[in-house]
């Protein structure tokens, strides 16, 4: 693999732009990608780059009908982005995947997830959300995958592309109970109604704005829902011992923040009624260097 002073100007120019988003716009990604050897790190900073650039149009103020208009835009340059020379993301995103196995149709279901969300779609049954779950976040998961590139996604993808799908749901997961609030402003609410339900609570907002906890119950489901999650984080990091060292520390830092955020959640349901939770750097710095160690990311980060 070539390193960036050895890739035509242009190229670099167009990788090093996609790099740049992920540092402005990922904190959590980046702690992980920034962990990968240069050629990875940059595919995956092109994959990124691209998925960013979707999630801005669907969660974005335009008109629906541009929106529309835009997702179907970018479901076409997503299938054949060498087409593109001039737009650095795709130009960056056309050479990872001529160096890495990665499946470009998986945008597509990016793109997918993106326009269930314009029709603000609910969910009656977690299926019905995992299905969700995996267009938005799974397929990203998969597109990860290609960029780590572990031998055994070649000889035998089955078993790889599961743990990375169950990953991706604990991830969104995770990214679902912290938003809880600002989604619902957004008027949206993805807990699947069955749970809803069986809790006896609604997703409401009080005139201050916060969520109403519904005597406690709201907290009961969170904590049901993060329960749910950990099962998924617990099958999905059994990816890590797949992997090659560095690729194991990119997915167990990214793993392994979002981990620590769901706990932090689960401890403190009541915490996501009127504020966005999260990690501070310190502690995502650890985790981080958590990661490195090759011990600590094949035991599935017990606590």
């Amino acid at each position: 693999m070539r390193s960036n002073r050895e890739l035509p100007p242009d190229l670099a120019a167009a990788y090093a732009h996609c790099e740049a988003v992920v540092s402005g716009q990922a904190r959590n990604f980046s702690y992980g990608i920034r962990l990968l050897p240069a050629p990875k790190r940059r595919a995956l900073s092109a994959v990124y780059a691209f998925a960013r650039r979707v999630d801005d149009i669907g969660d974005g103020t335009l008109p629906p009908a541009q929106k529309s208009e835009l997702l179907a835009e970018a479901r076409t340059q997503s299938a054949a982005p060498v087409k593109y020379p001039q737009d650095q993301v795709l130009a960056a995103l056309a050479d990872a995947a001529a160096r890495y196995p990665i499946d470009l149709g998986a945008f597509g279901e990016l793109i997918d997830g993106c326009e269930q969300d314009q029709l603000d779609t609910t969910y009656q049954t977690w299926d019905e959300l995992a299905g969700y779950c995996r267009n938005v976040a799974s397929s990203i998961g998969r597109l990860s995958l290609a960029v780590f590139d572990p031998p055994i996604l070649r000889r035998d993808p089955a078993l790889p592309i599961a743990l990375a799908d169950r990953l991706g749901l604990a991830l969104q997961l995770t990214n679902i109970l912290r938003d809880i609030r600002e989604d619902h402003s957004n008027g949206r609410v993805y807990l699947p109604q069955e749970d809803l339900d069986a809790y006896g609570c609604t997703v409401a907002a009080l005139p201050d704005g916060s969520l109403d906890p519904c005597n406690g119950r709201l907290a009961d489901l969170i904590r049901f829902e993060a329960r749910r999650a950990e099962r998924l984080y617990a099958d999905g990091l059994k990816l890590l011992p797949l992997l090659d060292q560095r690729s194991r520390a990119c997915c167990g830092a990214l793993a392994g923040i979002y981990l620590a955020l769901l706990r932090q959640i689960a401890q403190n349901p009541e915490s996501v009624f009127n504020a966005r939770v999260s990690i501070p750097a310190p502690a995502k710095l650890a985790v981080a260097a958590r990661a490195l160690n090759p011990v600590r990311t094949g035991r599935a980060w017990r606590r």
